[in-house]
């Protein structure tokens, strides 16, 4: 059936006209049916009308016989045409149906009821024996015409009722038969083509979540080991890619912190430059402490300049992962210089950090992070508000707490990503807004790569996605609690010890 080497094409095109092929067999049946119920109808249609015209003939021949008016007469003979008519139409259309025999009695029936009642209309009103003979003759074939029309009626109603039971029951049944083969076909192409694109679906969602891993797909079908092979060219390109891309998101960050440095490195460099013209104005006037103060004033500033810098170069510079004790207290303060120049004046940073918490990490890596979630946190108040930071460290064996990890908590269950570490010092630190929130549908995407609800131009999606990775990096996990119109807060948890 297939060619050595298979394709999803085939099978595709296989199971295709399989289930077209059950689909024109069973709506053939299906339209045949439904024609034979229509004539069937039709029929139906005609023997209602004849029925309804002889009631009318017995209802005109009544009232001529107890009021023997001549338009009584004529309404009764116009019937008797019409129901000559309708037989005469139909006899032919119906001569293979069972009752085909009942039509024809039934018109002899009429023929001769149309006889007497013309014998009727001409006998003199004095010959009362004659017209009782005629008028019960009359009423027997009349009774006749009646009864006729009443078991046709009958037994098309009862033949008509049957079809449409039948016609349910084989509907029901095509329906059966096209649902069972729809399964069994779509059983066999699930076998044959969804599987292996199903396992290369869940390779690729792997990948949007940012997991560079070979794919390894149990196919032998073409499409498949090209789709394979050109994913695997393209992780390995990912992988180029995504190392340049955290690189240029930390480059793209350095706008955010020279302004930041600009507007720290203003100050020491106002006090050196004040304590300078002092010096030059006064220097013969000051006495030597004076001058010993301003000249300490200058080395103060001149150090407080040089740390800026240096801390700016620190972070710039692309170098290994490596790490190191850190103060978490001087790491953060450092970061919020960096972009203290970025916060509107309406916006108020708190700061709640305790001396001696000590994590071991890599100081650029984990400042880029912290710098992303500040920012965010800034970027999400329009107006007026609040950025609060705070960490609190919790030690071995405290209430548990060791074995408790972030996803159980009911408000970051699904929207926390990384192992929390267990049974080991750890820190927890918040970093929390005012801001407008993040909205319930978009929060468990908000990590994933690219995925960013700003406007094009403002947002490369990386952002968190960075963040993600460098936590995870530092063998620490992250989540996220956010209410529309309230806020939100990232929560991370760090090991104290590497």
């Amino acid at each position: 059936m297939f060619s050595l080497q298979p394709s999803i094409r085939q099978k595709i095109t296989f199971g295709y006209y399989a289930g077209v092929a059950v689909i024109i067999g069973l709506s053939l049946f299906t339209i045949i049916e439904l024609w034979y119920v229509g004539k069937k109808v039709q029929f139906e249609e005609v023997v209602t009308e004849f029925f309804d015209t002889t009631l009318e003939i017995r209802r005109f021949e009544k009232n001529f016989f107890l009021y023997e008016h001549v338009e009584d007469y004529r309404e009764n003979m116009q019937y008797v045409d019409k129901a000559q008519e309708i037989l005469d139409k139909n006899l032919k259309a119906y001569k293979s149906l069972s009752v085909a025999p009942q039509l024809n009695t039934v018109r002899g029936h009429i023929l001769k009821y149309k006889q007497l009642m013309e014998q009727f209309s001409h006998v003199s009103k004095d010959k009362i024996d004659q017209r009782l003979v005629l008028e019960k003759a009359i009423r027997e074939q009349g009774k006749e015409i009646i009864t006729v029309a009443e078991d046709i009626s009958k037994s098309e109603r009862k033949r008509l009722r049957d079809l449409l039971n039948k016609m349910q029951k084989t509907l029901v049944l095509s329906f059966l038969v096209l649902s069972i083969s729809g399964i069994v076909i779509g059983q066999i192409l699930s076998r044959m083509v969804v599987r292996p694109l199903k396992s290369l679906e869940e390779k690729m969602m792997q990948i949007a979540e940012g997991k560079l891993e070979t794919v390894s797909i149990n196919s032998r079908d073409r499409e498949i080991v090209s789709l394979t092979k050109a994913f695997d060219k393209m992780i390995t390109e990912l992988e180029l890619r995504q190392k340049h891309l955290v690189q240029t998101e930390k480059l793209a960050s350095l706008g955010t912190l020279l302004s930041g440095v600009a507007h720290e490195l203003n100050n020491p460099l106002s006090n050196i430059s004040s304590s300078c013209q002092i010096l030059k104005e006064e220097i013969d006037l000051v006495d030597m402490e004076y001058k010993k103060e301003l000249l300490t004033q200058i080395d103060d500033q001149t150090d407080r300049a040089k740390n800026i810098v240096r801390s700016l170069l620190e972070f710039s510079r692309d170098k290994e992962f490596k790490k190191e004790p850190l103060s978490l207290k001087s790491l953060l303060e450092e970061t919020i210089v960096f972009i203290k120049g970025e916060v509107p004046s309406k916006i108020e940073i708190g700061f709640d950090v305790p001396d001696g918490i000590i994590v071991f990490a890599d100081k650029q890596r984990l400042q880029q992070a912290f710098l992303n979630l500040i920012k965010n946190a800034v970027d999400s108040i329009s107006d007026q508000g609040i950025v609060k930071i705070m960490a609190q460290k919790f030690s071995t064996g405290r209430m548990g707490r060791e074995a408790i990890s972030l996803c159980p908590y009911p408000q970051y269950r699904g929207k926390c990503t990384g192992v929390c570490p267990m049974n080991v010092d750890t820190v927890d630190i918040e970093i929390s807004d005012t801001g407008g929130g993040i909205p319930p549908e978009v929060l468990p995407k908000i990590f994933d790569p690219f995925f960013t609800t700003k406007d094009v131009g403002k947002g490369s999606g990386l952002g968190l996605f960075i963040v993600q990775e460098i936590i995870e990096e530092h063998d620490g996990c992250i989540g996220v609690d956010s209410k529309v119109g309230r806020g939100t807060t990232f929560l991370i948890r760090l090991p104290v010890k590497g």
